[in-house]
């Protein structure tokens, strides 16, 4: 009997909490736009990830290259860096 009673009222409980998030949900900020070098790190990293793929599947990658070496290279590269 005294189980039954917990649970409902931890039930209640939780119920009654989640209901008051649902108007908070509504009333959010819209998501803020991307910024410019957000953009541009995007576009590098669609870039750079299509030369990766193209370098895996042509076998041109030099032997241990992980992506995430490949990507600081490519990323600076792209970037204009000195780094090849």
């Amino acid at each position: 009997m005294m189980n039954r009673f917990a649970s409902a009222t931890l039930a209640v409980t939780l119920a009654l909490t989640f209901a008051g998030t649902v108007p908070a949900l509504a009333q959010m900020k819209p998501k803020k736009e991307p910024t410019a070098a957000q953009l541009a790190a995007r576009e590098r990293l669609t870039k750079c990830s299509a030369e990766w793929k193209q370098a895996k599947a042509g076998g041109k990658l030099e032997p241990g290259m992980k992506w995430p070496k490949f990507w600081s290279a490519c990323n600076t590269r792209m970037k204009g860096g000195t780094r090849a």
